[in-house]
């Protein structure tokens, strides 16, 4: 499912206009990309949880050449699904 789709079926779910499901899902990522850029964590209960992992400095390879370079340190984004969410997929 692509975005618009998305937004498509969420704004049918919802019974309100697609221009609006858009403004609250630009809002939304906003909000939980500032939060985990700000070292935070946002939990929707039954659903899961977003927050930013640190990645340590390591070595890898170059796949076309195999030489050896260093991977500078980072900071990710983790999702962790909640316990509502990974009963649903199971059922």
């Amino acid at each position: 499912m692509k975005k618009d789709e998305l937004m498509s079926a969420v704004a049918e779910k919802a019974d309100i206009s697609k221009k609006d499901v858009e403004k609250v899902m630009k809002a939304f990522t906003d909000v939980v990309t500032e939060e985990m850029k700000n070292g935070g964590k946002v939990q929707l209960v039954g659903f899961g949880s977003f927050e930013a992992a640190e990645r340590e400095a390591r070595q890898g390879r170059n796949p076309k050449t195999g030489e050896t370079m260093m991977i500078a340190a980072s900071r990710v984004p983790k999702f962790k699904a909640g316990k509502a969410l990974k009963d649903a997929m199971n059922e």
